[in-house]
């Protein structure tokens, strides 16, 4: 599908979607081109108000919906990886927040709120913000976004408490399902706060390289959509735990809730959620490059292999994986920590999606004819503290 004709692609209602997932790897080029051109202003607006608190500061990444997600993927990264002495990274959604700000919003503790939006929009981004300047002594506000004419960009213009960065022009997805914003606000994020792997260049070359490769395994992923399946569950530790969660949504989003998903750690799984599994269910495990994970990761989908329960369990990895069952691998000579790896990843669950959409008759540009399930949430009710 993501070499047909705009012609076929147009009838079968896939053009917006199809592009936007297949863009992605020269996205993240731009992206980094985007990073460089702020991190001057970036570090100086971070460094700043660490220097003004001079204590630890909160970190709390935040958004809706897959926006929120991306704050799943780099919080395991960034506790590892990012500077521990000075911040305390969190992943808190805005959804969250709203409906109970005094169970996340602390007075007193210095706080960088870090909004993640695609459109900027949505009711509950721009409630968390006055919420955290109603309730929080001291606080900074970081917006990545994809959209300048958003109210998150829009109400930032002129205050010195916020800083606003913007993604690619094309990553302001015009479907249904978000892809590019999310892989791009979440590269942002990780080259913003990761103070460990400082190779940008070469960790953005691998993960467009990579990115490309999920494109050329289109036949390999189809062939796994043409078996006769229902359910679909994602796996995986740390970041890529944090993944499962917009992996699966992107199906569930895409087929309109025709094909039923699953998420869980790879550990989690069997306290339970194995029940999911039948014989018309496809798991998906995402492999660590941490040598540790990579082992439980390997444990869930050899013990659901051999079980012989589910339609079929397939491995992703990079280079190599001790998984003796079906996988996609993909390589490159850097290999990529995980909050990196999560977006060449991420990019299998989406064709996944794309592909399980079109075989369950729906169109992906516009998964939700009925508009029960909207682009940018609908209705709503922001209530007064």
């Amino acid at each position: 599908m993501l070499d047909w004709n705009k012609e076929k692609l147009d009838e079968i209602g896939a053009t917006i979607t199809t592009q936007e997932i297949s863009q992605q790897p020269k996205l993240w080029k731009e992206t980094l081109s985007i990073f460089k051109e702020n991190e001057a202003a970036i570090t100086s607006f971070i460094a700043d108000f660490k220097k003004e608190m001079g204590q630890k500061v909160r970190v709390i990444f935040t958004g809706a919906g897959t926006s929120a997600y991306v704050g799943d993927v780099i919080k395991p990264h960034l506790t590892r990886f990012g500077n521990a002495e000075d911040f305390i990274f969190e992943a808190i959604p805005t959804t969250d927040i709203v409906s109970a700000p005094y169970a996340y919003l602390k007075s007193e503790v210095p706080t960088l709120l870090v909004s993640f939006a695609r459109s900027g929009n949505s009711p509950e981004s721009v409630a968390t913000i006055d919420l955290a300047n109603q309730l929080v002594k001291n606080i900074r506000h970081l917006v990545i976004t994809c959209a300048p004419e958003g109210k998150l960009a829009q109400n930032a213009k002129g205050d010195s408490s916020s800083l606003v960065v913007l993604m690619p022009e094309l990553s302001n997805d015009k479907g249904f399902a978000m892809t590019g914003s999310f892989s791009c606000m979440t590269l942002t994020a990780l080259l913003t706060f990761d103070q460990t792997h400082t190779n940008h260049e070469e960790l953005v070359t691998a993960m467009v390289t990579m990115g490309n490769q999920v494109l050329a395994q289109e036949e390999l992923i189809q062939s796994w959509i043409d078996q006769k399946f229902d359910r679909v569950v994602y796996l995986g530790s740390g970041s890529l735990s944090g993944l499962t969660r917009e992996a699966q949504l992107k199906l569930l989003e895409l087929t309109a809730g025709k094909i039923t998903t699953a998420f869980d750690s790879s550990m989690g799984f069997r306290h339970g959620p194995k029940s999911f599994v039948d014989e018309e269910t496809l798991v998906f495990g995402f492999i660590s490059n941490d040598v540790y994970s990579e082992q439980y990761d390997c444990d869930i989908l050899e013990e659901i292999k051999g079980n012989d329960i589910a339609a079929k369990t397939i491995a992703i990895a990079q280079n190599t994986t001790s998984y003796t069952g079906e996988k996609i691998i993909l390589t490159d000579d850097v290999v990529l920590p995980d909050g990196y790896l999560a977006l060449p990843f991420v990019m299998v669950a989406q064709v996944v999606s794309l592909l399980s959409s079109i075989k369950v008759g729906n169109k992906p540009d516009t998964p939700s004819p009925s508009g029960t399930v909207n682009r940018v949430v609908k209705g709503v009710t922001i209530h007064t503290l």
